[in-house]
């Protein structure tokens, strides 16, 4: 189980844990003691087994489009059992979601200690891609690698988008960027190019303020912004109507675009469509037009709580290949 730890004498517990047991990897007591003092200043994510801390990693701020992989260690008995993809997922869902346009990691030039070359392949794995080597950074013996990962990629951002459901920052969200998600979502296929799914962008604090009222149980009460996503029911073909499909990919790209720009959003439509139809509530406020139903709302904005991921059933529970059997 992955952890994000915000007490700081936890922070240094684990990070002294990990790293006394990793000397192959961190001999330098004045460098390993300088990576544990300052792990309690950084995004910090462990990975426990039962109550037992196996792994952490920590990323700092490099840059205002920039983060860095500052640590990682991993006990030698749980290499290769996932524990250092794991922290490394969830560190990258952190930075997308944070705003950071790329993640880079320093190691030791590849060739010069066979310890380091399995880190070094371990990076590659994951998607780093080499950037530079500064032969002296550190010194001569240790050649200092630098690798890097562009996080605004579209794989990038699917795997770190997640269902945000806590507070939002006072922070007004600019209309070009409200333009540049509602451009995601008007971009979706429709069945037949019926293009059923309109939308309606609300940044008005005033009606904002008239939405939110109707909303209950309340939901979304800090987002600065708000999108409602309207469905018409079209026909695509003889009797067929792929409406539910239709706004469904156009919330998707709207999720993932609100991601890929920094902020945070949940699908609300359950809660909206009820049996008390808050929906047509918020239709009578929009006016919306008789021939349109309101069928979600996606608030926007900048996260104010951490953003985590769910537990999720493993890749080979939900994946198969030429069969269920495979």
């Amino acid at each position: 189980m992955i952890r994000f730890i915000e007490d700081k004498d936890t922070k240094r517990a684990v990070a002294r844990s990990i790293l006394e047991a990793l000397t192959e990897w961190f001999e330098v007591e004045e460098s390993r003691e300088d990576y544990i003092e300052s792990s309690k200043n950084w995004p910090f994510f462990a990975y426990f087994d039962g109550e037992k801390p196996v792994g952490f990693l920590c990323l700092k701020k490099t840059g205002d489009a920039t983060c860095e992989l500052a640590v990682m260690g991993v006990l030698k008995e749980y290499h290769r059992h996932g524990v250092g993809r794991k922290l490394f997922t969830e560190a990258k869902a952190y930075a997308v979601s944070h705003g950071f346009s790329y993640i880079q990691v320093k190691t030791v030039k590849s060739g010069v200690y066979e310890d380091y070359d399995i880190t070094n392949a371990f990076y590659r794995s994951l998607g780093f891609r080499e950037l530079e080597v500064l032969e002296t950074y550190w010194d001569e013996a240790n050649p200092c690698q630098i690798y890097i990962m562009g996080l605004k990629s579209a794989l990038g951002t699917i795997s770190a988008r997640r269902s945000y459901r806590g507070a939002f920052k006072d922070e007004k969200v600019p209309r070009e960027d409200l333009i540049t998600i509602a451009s995601a979502g008007v971009d979706a296929p429709s069945g037949c190019n019926k293009q059923t799914t309109d939308l309606i962008v609300v940044d008005d604090a005033q009606v904002l303020a008239r939405i939110k009222a109707v909303i209950d149980p309340p939901v979304a009460q800090t987002a600065p912004a708000m999108i409602v996503v309207l469905s018409r029911r079209i026909n695509a073909y003889r009797d067929r109507c792929f409406a539910v499909q239709d706004y469904s990919a156009a919330i998707e790209n709207m999720l993932l675009a609100a991601v890929e720009l920094g902020y945070q959003s949940c699908w609300y439509e359950g809660h909206i469509t009820d049996d008390d139809r808050i929906c047509d509530k918020i239709a009578d406020i929009l006016k919306v037009p008789e021939d349109c139903e309101v069928v979600c709302i996606l608030p926007v904005g900048k996260a104010e709580d951490e953003v985590h991921a769910p537990k999720k059933k493993s890749f080979g529970e939900r994946v198969k290949f030429n069969g269920w059997e495979d």
